[in-house]
């Protein structure tokens, strides 16, 4: 999955991934739980050709600021933290989706929104109780500096690759 990291709340996404499913935390110091999806599915393997093509885009995106601080809830029951703007997003994930129209957003199950998952809503789960949990931490501004390959798999979440965002010659 290629994701921007969002490390002002890395410590709290990754406490609560540790309350699902701790196989899912992981050891390498470089991977972030926290983030905002810009394409994924993605290739499982990195080519060359690949690799170049989003070093291009991911240098063709100037950094952006962003605040998380207002919760919403996909029909799904993802509760999530909306970036606002969302523009900086959206407009890295329409380049990727370019790029790789084999991989669509979500496999296309879902339109590409940008957002960063905070919980799931079921028993006692809903956007309320989600907003009292994060009542310390949100809102956050943040930065969009770089372009992560993430590996999600169970005892194995890693970094693949890193790209800085707007690093093209000019």
């Amino acid at each position: 999955m290629l994701q921007v990291p969002v490390p002002p709340l890395e410590a709290w996404v990754r406490r609560r991934t540790a309350f699902y499913d701790t196989d899912f935390v992981s050891s390498d110091p470089d991977f972030t739980h926290a983030h905002v999806t810009a394409l994924g599915p993605f290739v499982t393997a990195l080519d060359a050709r690949t690799t170049a093509t989003v070093a291009a885009i991911a240098g063709s995106v100037e950094p952006f600021d962003y605040t998380l601080g207002r919760l919403d809830t996909f029909p799904t029951g993802i509760i999530h933290l909306v970036p606002e703007p969302p523009h900086g997003f959206a407009r890295l994930t329409a380049l990727l989706q370019e790029a790789f129209p084999e991989f669509p957003p979500y496999g296309g199950e879902f339109a590409p929104t940008p957002h960063l998952t905070v919980d799931l809503a079921h028993g006692d789960v809903t956007q309320e109780s989600t907003a009292t949990l994060l009542a310390d931490v949100v809102p956050v501004s943040a930065r969009a500096e770089w372009l992560d390959l993430a590996w999600y798999e169970a005892g194995a979440c890693r970094l693949v690759a890193r790209w800085p965002l707007g690093t093209v010659a000019r």
